[in-house]
């Protein structure tokens, strides 16, 4: 029986100390239109000074909602009935519904003194979700970008669609020079730039729509990151206007805290091999070729790739990075490769070494550590690798050494053999009669034609020399370069996306160019400018050259840096060859 009456007491204290703190939350309404923000107001009240918060408030599952807003205040006083300290701490919430129907949202859990406190979760109705608005600097075009994902990992992508919409279908075609979005914390890569079919019917009335373009968003920094609008021009017979699309808030989420310590920045699904390309033996002190290959899906263009760990054993030179990278929906896809030179420094098994390489993987939501590779390689001094050769291999690098080396003409005279005939053709020296009949005859004809030529020219009226400058004017519009040719070649080699060509194909067209106007050289064609064409072309003509030499050594190159050098080269080149 005391027993009983402990534990009846011990459980009536603990629902009195239960009852010194209260938290609760209150939707502002429970029904809702697809175009209405839901507010929530989360109150935590305190009733004692003993009462300390330990954890901030945590939120349940949200990821149904876009969170638009937050905010949280506190506030303390004393109830002068019963001298009681009491603490209140409120906090908003704005969210922005994904779906419609009825949305469930759990309890929000606080803990004061060791011990957790929760609401009760409620659920709230959505009648229909909120159509994006469009966003337009137009009067009769408007552009609209979507992004489905807006809850993704730091450096994770996210798809973007740009999409234009009009009530005439004819502006579509005058929809041109559109200019993805820049930002420090996004990288943002383009995956397709092909127009799709009309869509007659859309979601914003009686207007069509279709899709300019789909590009690929990486967040760099977690947090909520504003994408900003895509740009586009819209040719008109007034001149170009320019519009703009919305702007799009994607929440970031930050990656998890447990990261080893080999973990720089990738994201997604990899694989790391590491090869010697090199065929003959590793011999001291001569280079040899290994290879470092990451290949799989994820930010693939911006990861650290594995270096090779430094030993004493052998020297490291900086890499050569070549990227086969192709941008999909659902990422990049394809392999980065750094190719070494490798000096052995000592005779016998060495062992190469990359440093660990880890990456985060998004749909396991954990770290995958693939440690490091391991590449033996059994180094031979020079006397070993000669003592090792056989007698053929010996005469053979003797007989290539003196031809290298040495200037030995040798005449094949077999080949100055007359052959006998065995009998004598008549048809090959009537043919060969023939042929020289008709040359005689060409021959003829042609004279005669020159005889009245230098008849007519002698009777023709003299044509006045001319000006000085007019002489110099007509022998440089007959050595004017068609630079529309070099125009057209430059966006076929943009086209098929062979770079090399293209850089190779511009320093023909600057060499002739400045051929036309006799200089030599670069700078002497930009002092030549300066004083015939003013200082902003010259300007523009070092800016031009510089971008190219970036553009040319770039390990990864961008079909919308190319698109953006050969309208540079278009609008320069035009106007210095008029």
């Amino acid at each position: 029986m005391q027993n009983r009456t402990i534990y009846i007491l011990f459980l009536f204290l603990s629902v009195i100390s239960y009852g010194q703190v209260n938290i609760s939350v209150n939707p502002d309404k429970t029904s809702y239109s697809g175009k209405e923000i839901i507010n929530l107001t989360i109150v935590l009240e305190m009733n004692g000074g003993e009462y300390t918060q330990q954890t901030p408030l945590r939120s349940p599952d949200l990821s149904r909602f876009n969170i638009i807003g937050s905010g949280s205040v506190s506030n303390g006083y004393v109830d002068p009935e019963t001298n009681t300290v009491i603490s209140q701490s409120i906090t908003r919430l704005a969210l922005e519904p994904k779906q419609k129907g009825k949305v469930k949202v759990g309890s929000f859990l606080v803990t004061v003194n060791n011990k957790i406190y929760k609401t009760e979760p409620f659920e709230v109705f959505i009648k229909d979700v909120e159509k994006k608005t469009v966003a337009a600097n137009s009067k009769d075009v408007y552009l609209n970008m979507e992004i489905e994902d807006r809850e993704v990992y730091q450096d994770q992508p996210a798809i973007a669609v740009l999409k234009v919409y009009s009530k005439n279908m004819d502006n579509f075609r005058r929809v041109k020079n559109i200019r993805l979005p820049k930002q420090d914390n996004l990288d943002v890569y383009p995956v397709s730039f092909a127009k799709s079919e009309i869509d007659p019917s859309s979601d914003y009335g009686n207007m069509a729509s279709q899709i300019l373009a789909v590009f690929m968003v990486f967040p760099n920094e977690s947090g909520y990151v504003d994408v900003p609008g895509v740009s586009a021009s819209v040719n008109s017979f007034s001149g170009k206007n320019k519009i703009v699309s919305n702007k799009v808030k994607i929440s970031v989420k930050k990656l998890p805290e447990d990261a080893p310590d080999c973990f720089k920045n990738a994201v997604g699904n990899f694989k790391v091999s590491f090869v010697n390309t090199s065929k003959e033996k590793a011999e001291i002190k001569k280079p040899m070729n290994v290879l470092v290959k990451v290949s799989g899906e994820g930010n693939l263009k911006n990861l650290e790739l594995p270096k090779i760990a430094a030993s004493p054993d052998y020297e490291v030179f900086a890499p050569k990075i070549t990227s086969r990278v192709t941008a999909g929906l659902t990422g990049m896809k394809g392999e980065i490769a750094a190719n070494y030179i490798i000096i052995p420094k000592k005779a016998g098994e060495i062992a190469i070494r990359t440093e660990h390489f880890a990456f985060f993987d998004p749909s396991s939501r954990e770290y995958v550590d693939l440690g490091e590779k391991t590449l033996s390689v059994n180094a031979f001094s020079h006397e070993e690798i000669m003592d090792a050769r056989t007698t053929v291999e010996k005469v053979n690098e003797y007989t290539n050494t003196l031809l290298e080396t040495v200037n030995t003409p040798v005449l094949k005279t077999t080949s100055f053999k007359v052959k006998e005939k065995s009998k004598f053709h008549w048809n090959i020296l009537l043919i060969n009669f023939f042929i020289l009949a008709g040359l005689f005859l060409a021959y003829l004809i042609f004279k005669n034609w020159q005889k009245k030529r230098s008849l007519i020219k002698n009777t023709a009226p003299s044509k006045s020399l001319g000006s000085v400058s007019e002489t110099e004017k007509e022998i440089r519009e007959q050595h004017k370069t068609d630079i529309h040719d070099y125009f057209s070649y430059l966006e076929n080699l943009k086209d098929n996306q062979d770079y090399d060509t293209f850089f190779k194909t511009y320093d023909e067209l600057e060499t002739e160019v400045r051929k036309q106007f006799s200089q030599s050289s670069a700078e002497g064609f930009r002092d030549f400018l300066e004083r015939h064409q003013g200082a902003a072309t010259a300007a523009e003509y070092t800016d031009l050259s510089q971008k190219i030499q970036i553009g040319k050594y770039m390990p990864v190159k961008s079909a919308e840096g190319i698109e953006e050098l050969l309208r540079a080269i278009v609008n320069l080149y035009s106007r210095i060859s008029k």
